[in-house]
């Protein structure tokens, strides 16, 4: 086998490399560059631009945390829109929670999509199949401008960083429309980076939507495949803090839910402890809205 190395191109001067085993796929969509290789190491990985997006061992770690804490925040969510995502992961794990009617999820580039059925089966499993689900190849941030008042209970942003195609997800004016189209107790969380390496995602991204979200913060997920530490995903919410809730709460929703045995990352207290930040992360959230 020839000795082929990848190397991932988000930060000019700190990364990481991958040995490949195959490349799967090489495609320039109409909005990024898209390459499924088999690694040596991770199993199947997806590049979007030169950045690693997931890989088969370890996003598992990724999509329980994106998914299931938004769910189990929220004290009843039934509608859950998806931007984003195209792997297909994060709404497989939606799909999990037998008390979801509907899940919309809106993706940009349908070359991910199909890429993804094809080459990563496994990470969306039987999710593109379920009745509950709307799949829509179109423009997230066109779909929110659209969506009636308080047509959903959890919205999951699950983008690239704040670059490229990425970027327009980031914004006062999608923020905005997100609180709209939100329920009462309704949920936003979005991927923040790596607050290490990516501080300022996390610091501009939680004051936009402190603009519109009486509750802003942030909890944490250690995945390797993100060098550097910490993954920070973003929240903002209405009613209740998010903080409020207790493991006690928490394993009675998913007990609910139906997602109690069904994780290899995510528990209540897992859940719990999550949002008990580091001062370095802490740190770059806005003051607690009271």
């Amino acid at each position: 086998m020839a000795d082929i190395w990848l190397n991932e191109t988000l930060y000019p001067d700190w990364g990481q490399r991958f040995q490949v085993e195959r490349e799967l796929a090489h495609v320039k969509s109409p909005f990024q560059d898209i390459v499924v290789f088999e690694s040596t190491s991770h199993g199947r990985v997806l590049v979007l631009d030169g950045v690693i997006q997931i890989t088969e061992r370890d996003e598992f770690i990724y999509q329980e945390m994106l998914a299931h804490v938004p769910l189990l925040t929220h004290p009843k969510a039934e509608r859950v829109l998806i931007i984003g995502a195209g792997d297909g992961g994060v709404l497989r794990r939606v799909l999990q929670h037998k008390t979801v009617k509907k899940a919309v999820m809106v993706e940009i580039d349908g070359d991910v999509i199909e890429l993804s059925k094809k080459y990563l089966p496994a990470i969306a499993g039987d999710a593109w199949n379920d009745d509950r689900a709307e799949v829509i190849v179109g423009d997230g941030i066109d779909y929110v401008a659209k969506a009636n008042d308080g047509s959903f209970d959890v919205i999951i942003v699950d983008s690239t960083d704040p670059i490229g195609v990425g970027e327009v997800l980031f914004t006062d004016e999608f923020y905005k429309n997100c609180a709209r189209i939100l329920s009462d107790e309704g949920v936003i969380v979005n991927q923040c980076g790596v607050p290490f390496m990516q501080a300022d995602e996390l610091r501009e991204t939680s004051l936009r939507r402190a603009k519109f979200f009486p509750h802003v913060t942030a909890y944490v997920a250690a995945v390797p495949t993100y060098v550097g530490g910490f993954m920070t995903l973003g929240m903002a919410k209405k009613g209740s803090k998010p903080e409020e809730l207790t493991v006690e709460n928490i394993q009675k929703r998913a007990q609910l839910a139906g997602i109690n045995g069904q994780c290899r990352y995510w528990t209540a207290q897992v859940h719990w402890s999550a949002f008990q930040l580091p001062p370095y992360i802490a740190e770059h959230l806005p003051v607690s809205q009271g």
